[in-house]
C-alpha cells in the first residue's frame, strides 16, 4: 500500500518526505486555506518536493468552471492530479479529463456505487471517506471492502485512495483490505512511527550504555 500526506503545509511534506516512505500528497480547498497562500505557488511548492501523485482539487462546481480549472492545475506540472468531487457534473468532468489525457481523483466518495461509476466515467484514482462515514454510525472500511472487491472482480485500472483516515488502527485495517493507497494526515503518520515500547527500549539502551561508559 503506498502512503500519501493529506496536507498542504510544505514543513510537514518535507518532514514526512526525507523519512523516504512517501508516496504523494492529497490537498483540498480547506487545507490550503489554512495555509494563507496562493493556491497554485503552493501545488507547485509540492511537486518540487515529492516525486509523485499530488492531487488538486477544483473550486468551481460547474462544468466549464472545472474544466478550465483543473487544465491550469495540471499546466502546473505532470504529477498533478486532478481532484472532482463526485457529482452528475463531476462524472461528466472526470470523462472530460480523461479524453484529455488528464490524471483525476473522484473526492467526496461515499458508496460502492459512486465509486464505480466513477471507474466507469474514466476517473485515475477515487477517494472514500473511510472517517466520514464512520461519524454517520456506518463503517468506513466495510465501504473500502465493498469498492476492492467491485474494483477486482472486473480488473478496473482505477485505483482506491482511503481518506479521511483518522487514527492509526485505520492505516492497518486499509492495508489488510487491499487498499492501492492510503493519504494520511501529519498527526496521524507520527502517531504510527510512535510506540511505548520501541521509547522504553530506546531509554534503557541508552541508560545502560551510560552506566557502562
Amino acid at each position: 500500500m503506498r502512503i500519501f500526506i493529506d496536507t498542504a503545509n510544505i514543513e510537514e511534506i518535507k518532514e514526512i518526505n526525507a523519512m523516504g516512505f512517501l508516496d504523494g500528497v492529497t490537498t483540498n480547498p480547506t487545507l490550503i486555506a489554512r495555509e494563507g497562500r496562493n493556491y497554485r505557488e503552493v501545488i507547485k511548492e509540492i511537486c518540487a518536493i515529492v516525486n509523485g501523485p499530488i492531487s488538486a482539487e477544483v473550486i468551481g462546481m460547474d462544468y466549464d468552471a472545472m474544466i478550465d480549472e483543473g487544465r491550469e492545475l495540471a499546466a502546473i506540472h505532470p504529477n498533478v492530479v486532478i481532484k472532482v468531487p463526485l457529482s452528475e457534473t463531476g462524472l461528466r468532468a472526470i470523462h472530460s479529463f480523461k479524453q484529455m489525457g488528464i490524471t483525476t481523483n473522484a473526492t467526496l466518495v461515499f458508496s460502492a456505487n459512486q465509486a464505480l461509476l466513477a471507474a466507469r466515467s474514466g476517473a485515475s484514482f477515487v477517494s472514500p471517506f473511510l472517517g466520514r462515514v464512520d461519524d454517520i454510525s456506518n463503517s468506513g472500511i466495510m465501504l473500502l471492502e465493498d469498492i476492492i472487491t467491485v474494483f477486482d472482480q472486473y480488473s478496473f485500472p482505477t485505483e482506491v485512495i482511503s481518506a479521511s483516515i483518522r487514527h492509526p488502527m485505520h492505516v492497518v485495517e486499509c492495508a489488510k483490505r487491499g487498499s492501492h493507497i492510503a493519504t494520511i494526515p501529519y498527526a496521524v503518520i507520527k502517531q504510527m512511527i510512535k510506540h511505548p515500547l520501541t521509547d522504553a527500549g530506546i531509554e534503557k539502551f541508552i541508560n545502560d550504555w551510560k552506566q557502562v561508559f
